[in-house]
């Protein structure tokens, strides 16, 4: 079949007369639109459609923009049937010299339906303002109506100033240059697209607007923008955003968070209006999401699911439910010490801080916090983020954590994907709320000159909720418990292997997340707790330990010192420890300057927990020297699931050297198995226990996430195994039943001789004298990718490049014992690794540099 268009089969293209029943067109009237419609291609291959896709462009786009929903049935042969609009006045469809307003267009989009005869189990998709039109006749049409998906638009605009784009389109002295005159507004919108599109993509979007005449139909909708309450359309837009909540239909919101236009507060808006849409935004997409990332695969995925039943694949406890807060509320009267802050010195004991947590919640009760609605927490810990942690709790708002540590981008990235309803921070926090548009009523943790508080936006001050808090007799707040299974917080990731995505926790899964903990590791009532982790300082006082965290920056974890630990310690007579490879590794670089009584605190320890990266038996073992009556633990789990599996340093000698690294077996609650690579790297769908069978890492337990935050294609990918979590790490369980971690699924190397996991190698190569650090990944095209050995040097090298002949020679030598052949081996002063931990090396960044070095291109550094 010939292409009219890039992407687009001739068979497709179709004219067809409608006639109009919309007032602005009188009696009689009819008009000739075109349309894309793939019902001929599937009768000619005999197949009867289980559904209808009616798809509605924005402006200034056409129906073009569904393209890759009809290759997608064509080439999967798969049974739905696709009509995309060019609406009147729009794309190939007639001009009809009529000025067409919101309800005039969604009444044209009815009048289209019926003359096709589609009938019922119809499913609209929209974007930019075809979103709302496909909306408003969805509303109508409700016993024809099957489902919904939107792209990029907003329903809306109610207590938002217009986008910037648009008012500057709108404004007379530039509307009708900007959107008839000249071209300038079709090519500010094709634009936007990320990445940028084909020169033949671009000609297309613009084929039909070559004219000012045809070009009548952007001006009139620019024009026809309701953002003002006396604008004509004003009412049809408000009635078609109520009746939106009228829809019980499934829904889906594919979302591209660059949109400068439509942003990610009207991707809110639409959540609250449709709170049943699962969602999924494409971090780095912008306004053409359907241009910039594949939506089609999701959208056929999403047709083709049934919806589960409501916690069908969670993972019950086997032990009674107990509230994250009921330690606390059981130690009203309790004056033992509950927190401690090191800088400036400070302690609250448990009857203070049980006091201090009500006295804050009923404040943030009064300013509008509600169950449900989300804050975010941009506060160090210490005793005031634990304090507002435990105050959301109890008003069951949910908590948003994400490290400042993800640098201002990141951060950004995360809050907004976040989305929070209420803001909380600290002096520089609120800066950058102010500066780059952070969502969410601003609440500072300091005290604020009111020039500044004017020019942050704060709202309110914690100090200020405390005391309304405190002027509430205390039987008068009204904490309804929370719902065990409602939102409870959502975690962020490390960012190491991409963005960092959000992770949502459920009360229940908290609280068995503190229960697993508990039991594992005999954390109780009388525990002493220093955290250079901060989500086990935050778990302290629902475990019932006394916690404390070092003078660092847990942001970056390499700013321990052996004196801060100590000291910390030493505050509150410690029994846990608990910090990162990274910050151990600066902890025993600085022990020279502990003195005797630190040193003596330090012999007091009973276990040191540390995790977030592999750590070599030589380093535990001067850990353990540090803390010699300690049972010094590696917990290996991740954000979604912490902890997965435990081993202490007398099992990892035990289990001695392997493919990986030895992380024992599953703690309390939890279960393992594995999901066998094939030849390419690619992992099953089927959990095996089979000894030495090397895949992915599955995790089934009551302290996993409940899901990704707005990322449903993600959550997807690694729920596809019923009452499974699929963690992305590859490994194996011995013939103990010992899980060894080999590396990432997403590094495995996919080589001619078959799939090669990183660890072994990088163990090898590491072993070499002269090396640091070192990262196994591959260069070339699945299948025949080649093994390369990016590393560090000690001393650290001057340079980027190839190692020396010498180094290269050892490193190779050393990395066949493996069975792996290493094709190149090169070097960097320093490995590019992740925020949190600092540990974890950025693979797929790597892997990008060494493919560019050996192309013989300029050596930058990665």
């Amino acid at each position: 079949m010939t292409e009219i268009f890039p992407g687009v089969k001739e068979i497709y293209s179709k004219y067809l007369s409608v006639p109009s029943t919309s007032e602005v067109d009188g009696q009689g009237a009819t008009y000739r639109w075109h349309v894309l419609d793939n019902q001929e291609e599937l009768a000619q291959r005999g197949i009867t459609p289980v559904g209808t896709l009616v798809c509605v462009h924005g402006n200034p786009t056409w129906s073009y923009l569904w393209r890759s929903l009809f290759n997608h049935v064509a080439d999967h042969h798969l049974a739905w049937r696709i009509v995309a609009v060019d609406q009147l006045d729009m794309g190939f469809s007639e001009r009809t010299g009529k000025f067409r307003r919101l309800a005039d267009r969604v009444n044209d989009l009815g009048d289209l339906i019926d003359t096709l005869d589609l009938g019922d189990g119809i499913t609209t998709v929209g974007h930019d303002w075809g979103g709302v039109i496909s909306l408003g006749w969805a509303t109508a049409h409700q016993e024809r109506l099957e489902r919904v998906v939107l792209t990029n638009t907003a329903i809306h605009p109610a207590g938002f100033q217009l986008p910037s784009a648009l008012k500057l389109a709108s404004h007379p002295a530039v509307h009708s240059w900007g959107t008839k005159t000249t071209r300038a507004f079709l090519q500010v919108t094709h634009s936007l697209a990320q990445p940028a599109l084909a020169p033949e993509v671009r000609k297309a979007f613009m084929a039909p607007y070559t004219s000012a005449e045809k070009r009548d139909g952007v001006a009139n909708f620019v024009a026809d923008i309701p953002f003002d309450p006396q604008h004509p359309s004003r009412a049809a837009l408000d009635g078609i955003s109520e009746a939106v909540r009228s829809l019980t239909v499934p829904a889906l919101m594919l979302w591209g968070p660059g949109d400068p236009v439509f942003s990610d507060r009207y991707l809110r808006d639409l959540m609250g209006r449709l709170p049943q849409a699962q969602v999924h935004r494409f971090e780095g997409a912008s306004h053409l999401v359907g241009e910039d990332r594949d939506i089609a695969s999701p959208i056929f995925r999403w047709l083709d699911s049934q919806p589960e039943a409501a916690g069908s694949s969670r993972v019950q406890g086997s032990g009674e439910y107990r509230p994250m807060l009921a330690e606390m509320d059981s130690r009203q009267t309790d004056q033992g010490t509950a927190v401690v802050d090191i800088h400036p010195p400070r302690s609250l004991s448990w009857a203070e801080l049980g006091a201090r947590v009500n006295a804050l919640a009923a404040g943030l009760q009064q300013i509008g916090v509600k169950a449900g609605d989300r804050v975010n927490l941009l506060v160090p810990p210490g005793i005031e983020l634990t304090s507002l942690i435990y105050a959301c709790l109890r008003l069951g708002a949910v908590i948003v954590v994400a490290d400042a540590g993800l640098g201002t981008k990141g951060l950004g990235r995360a809050i907004k994907g976040a989305g929070p309803s209420f803001l909380v921070g600290i002096d520089r926090a609120l800066a950058g709320a102010r500066m780059l548009g952070w969502p969410g009523t601003r609440i500072a943790a300091g005290n604020l000159s009111a020039a500044k508080r004017k020019v942050l936006g704060v709202a309110h001050t914690l100090d200020e909720l405390l005391e309304a808090g405190r002027r509430i007799p205390a039987d008068a707040p009204n904490f309804a418990p929370a719902d065990p299974d409602a939102d409870a917080a959502v975690l962020f990731t490390s960012g190491s292997t991409g963005p960092a995505k959000g992770v949502v926790y459920t009360h229940r899964q908290l609280a068995a997340m503190r229960d697993t903990l508990s039991e594992t590791y005999n954390l109780k009532a009388g525990s002493a707790l220093v955290a250079g982790f901060a989500p086990f300082a935050l778990l302290g006082p629902a475990l019932g330990a006394t916690s404390v965290t070092p003078d660092m920056d847990v942001t970056a974890p390499r700013t321990l010192t052996a004196s801060a630990l100590a000291d910390a310690a030493v505050a509150v007579n410690a029994t846990t420890v608990f910090a990162s490879p990274a910050a151990l590794a600066n902890v025993l670089a600085t022990k020279g300057e502990l003195n005797t009584a630190q040193r003596k605190t330090l012999a007091g320890v009973e276990l040191m927990l540390s995790a977030g990266a592999p750590i070599a038996e030589p380093l535990l073992a001067q850990v353990q020297e540090l803390v010699p009556n300690a049972k010094v633990h590696t917990p290996y789990g991740m954000t979604e699931a912490l902890p997965v599996t435990d081993i202490d340093l007398d099992g990892i000698r035990a289990a001695g050297h392997g493919n990986g690294v030895c992380v024992g077996t599953a703690v309390a609650g939890a279960t393992v198995a594995i999901a066998p690579i094939d030849e390419l790297g690619v992992a099953g769908d089927q959990p095996q226990y089979t000894p030495n069978a090397t895949g992915e890492i599955l995790v089934r337990a009551a302290h996993v996430k409940d899901r990704y935050d707005r990322l449903w294609i993600t959550e997807q990918a690694s729920s596809s195994i019923p009452g499974w979590h699929r963690t992305g790490d590859v490994g194996h369980l011995d013939d103990e039943g010992l899980l060894w971690v080999e590396g990432r699924l997403g590094h495995v190397l996919s080589t001619p001789s078959g799939a090669i996991t990183p660890v072994a190698a990088e163990h090898a190569a590491q072993s070499v004298i002269g090396a640091g650090r070192a990262a196994l990944v591959g260069v070339g095209p699945a299948g025949t990718q080649a093994a390369v050995v990016v590393m560090e040097t000690v001393p650290a090298a001057r340079k980027a490049g190839p190692a020396s002949s010498e180094l290269a020679s050892k490193v190779r030598a050393a990395v066949a014992s493996t069975g792996t052949d290493v094709a190149a081996v090169l070097v960097l002063p320093t490995l590019p690794t992740d925020i949190r931990h600092n540990s974890k090396i950025d693979r797929a960044a790597l892997a990008q540099w060494a493919s560019a070095t050996l192309a013989g291109g300029r050596i930058r550094t990665p």
